[in-house]
């Protein structure tokens, strides 16, 4: 429901008429991490490097809406984040998210102009995203949904399903947008993405019976399931994760711009010139 009211809002957004409109087409380089289970605090932790493609369309001078492919990956183990020590998971994830987003600016923004060319922005919107979660054992890399680490795909546990590999998420963040010369921007932004799943980590719920586990889908998964390498009392039932919380990830790095020419940019000066023009009206 909260996808189909953003979608009445940008279409009313782009009715609403206004002499700045501009294109842009560009780029994202940075990184992006994970919050959730392994991770529940630590912004920023074994973050990794991450590539984007953009374009922007800007309705007015503080209104723009934005489409963009991300990719990148996310990881984290308790070993290094150390809220869980003793756990000993890890994982380790590539992460693809498509997405739309509506962007508004601080202050007055317009490509080329010689006065609104700095603002900050806050962004929100919704991206589809999928990933995979990969476990390591003995220098190999597993696919843990497939290997249902806690009980899918067992008859001991019918009512825990593999999960879905794919799902929506919301954007929220912020950013600065920098115009530099008549036709390109750069910004910096940092955004968060709220998802609807608990498993971008494989983590949870409880801990299955590991001798199910084993039988009835395979070692690798009894293992990974917990790989803490204390087995001096039974764990099954105990909690593995928290299954109250959805996990979280994010993106953040520059983007780099480039205004699209349109049928009024006949010749390099005649934006500026445009601009400073719309600024006294």
């Amino acid at each position: 429901m909260r996808g189909k009211y953003l979608i009445i809002l940008l279409l009313l957004l782009a009715a609403v008429p206004g002499k700045a409109q501009q294109h842009e087409l560009g780029f994202f380089a940075g990184g992006s991490y994970y919050i959730g289970d392994i991770n529940p605090y630590m912004h920023f932790a074994q973050t990794q490097p991450a590539i984007g493609l953009l374009y922007r369309y800007n309705i007015n001078y503080r209104w723009a809406i934005r489409l963009h492919g991300m990719y990148g990956s996310l990881q984290s183990s308790d070993a290094k984040v150390k809220y869980n020590e003793g756990r000993n998971l890890a994982f380790k994830s590539p992460l693809l998210e498509i997405g739309t987003q509506i962007e508004l600016s601080y202050f007055r923004f317009q490509i080329g102009s010689d006065n609104d060319n700095f603002t900050p922005y806050l962004f929100t919107g919704f991206s589809y995203f999928k990933f995979k979660p990969m476990g390591e054992l003995n220098g190999e890399w597993y696919n843990l949904q497939a290997l249902g680490t806690e009980g899918q795909g067992t008859t001991a546990y019918p009512d825990r399903q593999p999960y879905s590999l794919a799902g929506l998420s919301i954007p929220m963040g912020m950013g600065i947008k920098i115009g530099l010369g008549g036709s390109t921007v750069l910004g910096f932004e940092w955004g968060l993405r709220k998802t609807f799943t608990d498993y971008i980590d494989d983590v949870s719920t409880t801990y299955a019976n590991p001798n199910v586990l084993a039988s009835q889908n395979t070692s690798a998964a009894a293992y990974l399931a917990d790989p803490s390498g204390d087995y001096s009392y039974e764990k099954t039932g105990f909690q593995r994760g928290n299954s109250n919380t959805n996990d979280w990830y994010s993106f953040a790095g520059m983007t780099l711009t480039f205004k699209i020419k349109d049928k009024s940019n006949h010749c390099p000066g005649v934006n500026r010139s445009r601009g400073n023009w719309l600024k006294k009206q």
